[in-house]
């Protein structure tokens, strides 16, 4: 909990703070204040919500529309006295109910081990003695002591710092560890980035050590504040009852409203994912149909009330009912989820992965994920007008990964100079489709020749400056532990890419100490200055060498010489505007530019003594970094993921768009975004309007209003610096647009976004904040991975589709054979049953169930990412599911009927017997020989209708378009074996259901049959023809064909005109491994400048 504060504590300085707390920096708080205020405030912890309660998981699956539906027919069912119906609806009911508990209870499970939720440890001054205690018992006053390494337990004001730098990329987003300073602030508008005398709560020291004041504790904390706020419900619009803002009618609109969302809620039609909110609707207007349909047969049976005239409503109505709906569909998820699992995704709720299928947008955070959240030195630029680049690196701590390469000759006034754009150059007057000869064919430079790096004076010069002043350690373990990397480094993500570059060329810090090189002096970095120097004695030499780095800005103001050697010329304003422009160029692309310098020492440097004031030390500090002479620049920056520019591709071609959310400064947000492709690199190809706003800094967004967001032509692609209310507000965005988007991110600044977006990704390494507003948690944190699972979603709907419509073909055909049967009536004036409620059940549970299950485990086709995501209004029942259903459903209805027909009024003259739906009597022989080749008929057409539903458009008999084959259909439906299996063992298993005595007469009411086998399979042979034919009209006349995929302006992950067209799959991770090799350098700006 946060303290009263006449002010924030950032703007007071330490001194009010502490008064205000009534705490002394110098003893912190005495045991009597520390027990009075555990008193008055909670623990410091953050309530992010721990595993979601059985029972409340229970609840949710019993509380699913089609089970509400079965339930109520289970309960008619034994209200008539039909007991073994009733048992059956039992069975299907806890079946459900149980599959769905348990796979979501197993994910809860797995969540719980990755929280992890450790109990870090705090080291705090109370009563003038050092003590460390748990996080949790800290509280508002303590003073803290933080050194490196050390995680920070709540938020405090830091009084002390002695390079201080905290790593706050998990709150901020900015990969760049922040130095900490003591003064206090006068902005009050500086966002929780800017307020760097304030250590935050989670956060990390990564350098340094120094003391603070805890000014908040627990969700009082900014992490808390975030935390608090992917747990708050907003209301939806219009749904106020505040009248005196909106009128006096608002109370009853707002009323209605908030009933109907209860009434909704609870029903599932207005919550939900799309698939979810759909079935919903499904079982309702089904159970409206079974209720029509009762109707009908009391109707036609003149609402006679008797027993069997009630059976034979209940199984009417349950004929509509897909019995086995819940539990196809939840098997299905449940096996995507476990391949998902084996590939390092956690679907924490089986909703989110049916979702997938449906996303358009993607909103990703940076750090991290589109990147690889460490530093690399890309760029080195060296006075002599070379500029060293690294290319192919796929790991930023291995400095035996890629190569270096030089490119010499390089004119600095050149690269900042911008290439002539036609494009913008042209007036709409005089547009012409004619492309300018020098933009078609560019001339070669021939002085711009790329060759491997070597040795030279000035690089070693560098390289040496670059590596002893420097912090960072790079150790080799040619053996490594488990899970631990070969190559380990320790220290500040800069300083590490720096020695890593250096030990490319065997001269890093441990090598060159060896040859003699003693370290005498350190000035250590100071984040007013921004810059650091050390002072070493070398091996042979006369003199010590000062070795600095820091600020270009500030570096070049000290240096009076540049180069070395015969290329050294003195430092003159022409060179400094010369230096800045090739800065600008390297923060252009994204990188972080440093100044390398260094200096003789008059003589040997002696350390001074310990006595002397600091009025003297900065005085020599100056003295020491004076005169300087300037080396060179590197440019660091934090590589993208090589994975991640085919995965953006791999969406462009599913027509997904990926919008980047990220904290860093806009220009490095922009040139990673052009680096993966998630914008173009010649932004002049687009209209004026569209490539003004696909790059957006947060607070340029933040002032715009909703109706000025919506006007504008395309959202942003980009958007820098952005806090979490602004990530909030571009979802919304995104959802007026009528987008269904997934927020994928790892830091604690990613969770709110992470739970209002429809699908919230995290990472396996975030925070557990973020983790705990998600639906899915990515272990491996490859942005790839939201590719696979993309696709594995996509497989999974249209998989969905294709065993929905195996269902309800088969209840359409149900229905037609059993509203048609009320025209049989018995000498008694009461319906006979074409089929019997056994036999009805037995054909949506058994028969339907295990090849809707095999369609469920279908592969994805091989068009799966090349379809536009599943239209969110029709969802799984688009016009040719529900074209087909009707039209299949039609001709089995009229094929099983036919066949029930020929045998009682062809081959018996119409003998319908006497209560033949009860028992068996001589009289009722044709009936039951009808039922039992109904029963037969009907079983065979619905199991081959499976192999049929494989691909909704192609012929049964070449479902490969690809096969040379000349009669593929075995190879083709022996691809599922579950499948191939369920149809085969279920057509066999129609033998003994007819001819078991006693089972066949007293439970299914049909007997064994001859002469009958022919008129199903003569049926059934129809019935194929019939499905080839109106495939073949669809194929032919290009009915109910999918939409094509809108890329919008222009395609994502497209560079220079290279095109992914790979296919991802679980199986396909590991093969990207070799995609993107050459990525660094084919993405180089330098070769096209």
């Amino acid at each position: 909990m946060a303290a009263p504060f006449d002010n924030h504590p950032f703007l007071l300085t330490t001194e009010d703070v502490a008064k205000q707390l009534d705490s002394d920096l110098e003893k912190g708080l005495s045991s009597s204040q520390v027990s009075q205020l555990q008193e008055q405030y909670p623990l410091n912890e953050l309530d992010i919500g721990g595993a979601i309660p059985w029972y409340k998981l229970f609840i949710k699956q019993l509380l699913n529309a089609m089970i509400l539906v079965l339930f109520f027919a289970l309960v008619l069912s034994f209200i008539v006295g039909d007991f073994i119906e009733g048992g059956v609806l039992a069975a299907v009911i806890v079946l459900n109910v149980s599959i769905g508990f348990w796979q979501e209870y197993g994910a809860e499970k797995k969540m719980d081990a990755l929280r992890a939720l450790s109990s870090p440890s705090a080291m705090v001054l109370r009563d003038g003695k050092t003590e460390v205690i748990s996080n949790a018992q800290v509280v508002p006053g303590d003073i803290v002591i933080l050194k490196m390494g050390d995680t920070i337990p709540a938020d405090v004001r830091v009084f002390e710092a002695m390079n201080l730098a905290a790593d706050e990329q998990s709150l901020t987003g900015e990969s760049v560890p922040v130095e900490k300073i003591v003064d206090c602030l006068k902005d009050s508008e500086l966002g929780i980035g800017d307020r760097i005398n304030i250590a935050y709560g989670t956060t990390t020291v990564q350098k340094g050590r120094g003391r603070g004041i805890v000014i908040a504790t627990g969700m009082a904390t900014e992490v808390g504040k975030i935390a608090a706020s992917t747990a708050k419900k907003n209301r939806k619009a219009g749904r106020s009852m505040n009248y005196k803002k909106y009128g006096k009618r608002q109370p009853v609109i707002g009323l209605t409203k908030r009933i109907y969302d209860f009434i909704g809620g609870f029903l599932g039609l207005t919550e939900g994912t799309p698939l979810q909110i759909k079935l919903s609707k499904l079982a309702y207007i089904l159970f409206g149909c079974a209720l029509v349909l009762a109707l009908i047969v009391f109707g036609v049976n003149k609402f006679d009330d008797s027993k069997e005239i009630v059976i034979y409503a209940i199984s009417t109505g349950i004929a509509i009912i897909p019995e086995s709906l819940v539990a196809v569909l939840t098997i299905t998820m449940v096996v995507a989820t476990t391949v998902m699992r084996k590939a390092n995704v956690v679907v924490r709720d089986l909703s989110a992965l049916e979702a997938l299928g449906g996303v358009t947008n993607i909103c990703s955070d940076k750090t991290g994920t589109l990147t690889q959240g460490a530093m690399i030195v890309r760029k080195v630029w060296i006075p002599s007008k070379t500029i060293y680049t690294v290319q192919d690196s796929k790991h930023p701590s291995n400095p035996t990964q890629g190569r270096v390469t030089v490119l010499e000759k390089v004119d600095g006034n050149d690269e900042s100079q911008k290439k002539r754009d036609f494009d913008q150059e042209r007036s709409a007057a005089t547009l012409k489709f004619d492309v300018p000869e020098e933009k078609l064919n560019p001339p070669k430079d021939e002085s711009k020749t790329e060759k491997e790096a070597t040795m030279t004076p000035q690089l070693e010069a560098f390289l040496l400056s670059a590596a002893l002043c420097n912090l960072a350690t790079v150790r080799h373990d040619p053996e490594p532990k488990d899970d631990q990397p070969e190559w380990q480094v320790t220290g500040e993500p800069t300083e590490i890419a720096l020695q890593v570059f250096a030990h490319r060329f065997e001269r890093g810090k441990k090598s060159t100490e060896a040859q003699g090189w003693k370290q005498v002096a350190e000035f250590p970095f100071d984040s007013g200055i921004k810059r650091m120097s050390v002072i070493y004695n070398g091996p042979d030499s006369d003199h010590s060498m000062v070795f600095t780095k820091g600020a270009v800005e500030r570096i070049i103001d000290l240096c009076t010489t540049i180069g070395t050697g015969d290329d050294q010329e003195p430092m003159t304003d022409e060179i400094k505007e010369d230096i800045l422009r090739q800065m600008d160029v390297f923060a252009g692309q994204g990188q972080r530019v440093l100044a390398i310098a260094s200096r003789p020492w008059k003589g040997m440097y002696q350390e001074k003594a310990s006595g002397e004031d600091s009025k003297d030390d900065n005085a020599l500090r100056q003295e020491v970094e004076s005169g300087l002479t300037l080396l060179g620049l590197a440019g660091i920056y934090d590589p993208p993921r090589r994975e991640t520019t085919p995965a953006i591709a791999e969406c462009s071609s599913a027509g997904i768009r990926v919008h980047m959310l990220t904290g860093d400064h806009p220009a490095t947000a922009e040139a990673i975004a052009k680096e993966v492709g998630i914008i173009p690199r010649n932004t002049g190809t687009l209209r004026d309007d569209i490539a003004k706003s696909i790059v957006f800094k947060a607070n340029d967004f933040d002032k715009l209003t909703d109706q000025e967001i919506d006007a504008l032509p395309e959202l942003p692609l980009v958007l820098a610096r952005c806090a979490p209310d602004t990530k909030t507000r571009m979802i919304e965005a995104l959802r007026r647009r009528g987008a269904f988007m997934a927020m994928t991110g790892d830091g604690v600044n990613d969770a709110p976004s992470l739970s209002r977006a429809d699908v919230g990704i995290a990472m396996g390494s975030g925070s557990d904040v973020a983790k705990s507003a998600s639906k899915i948690v990515l272990t491996d944190d490859k942005f790839n991975s939201i590719v696979a699972a993309i696709r594995e979603g996509r497989r999974m709907f249209d998989n969905i589709q294709k065993f929905i419509l195996h269902l309800l073909t088969s209840n359409v055909g149900e229905v037609i054979l059993l509203i048609a049967g009320l025209g049989f009536q018995d000498e008694s004036g009461l319906s006979v049953f074409p089929v019997s409620p056994l036999q009805i059940l037995w054909i949506n549970l058994l028969t339907s169930s295990f090849p809707a299950f095999g369609l469920g485990r279908e592969a994805a086709s091989r068009e799966v990412m090349r379809k536009p995501p599943h239209n969110k209004s029709s969802g799984v029942f688009t016009k040719q599911v529900l074209v087909d259903m009707i039209v299949y459903g039609i001709w089995m209805g009229i094929l099983t009927l036919s066949t029930f027909i020929i045998i009682v009024y062809g081959a018996n003259n119409g003998q319908l017997g006497i209560e033949c739906n009860g028992e068996y009597s001589p009289s009722c022989e044709p009936v039951f020989r009808a039922r039992a080749a109904v029963f037969a008929e009907l079983t065979w057409l619905i199991l081959f209708s499976a192999w049929e539903f494989k691909d909704l458009r192609r012929s049964m008999f070449r479902l490969n378009p690809d096969s040379t084959s000349r009669f593929p259909f075995f190879k083709d439906i022996y691809e599922n074996k579950f499948l191939f299996w369920a149809v085969v063992i279920g057509a066999v298993s129609v033998f003994p259901v007819v001819y078991i005595p006693v089972l066949n007469r007293k439970v299914f009411k049909h007997t064994a049959i001859s002469w009958e086998w022919a008129l199903a399979i003569g049926g059934l042979l129809l019935f194929v023809a019939g499905m080839e034919l109106w495939k073949l009209a669809k194929r032919h006349f290009g009915l109910l064909e999918d939409r094509a995929v809108v890329r919008g302006p222009f395609a994502q992950g497209e560079e220079s005109g290279r095109k992914f067209h790979h296919t991802f799959s679980m199986g396909s991770l590991k093969s990207w491994r070799s995609l993107g090799k050459k990525d660094t350098s084919e993405r180089d700006p330098e070769k096209a400048s």
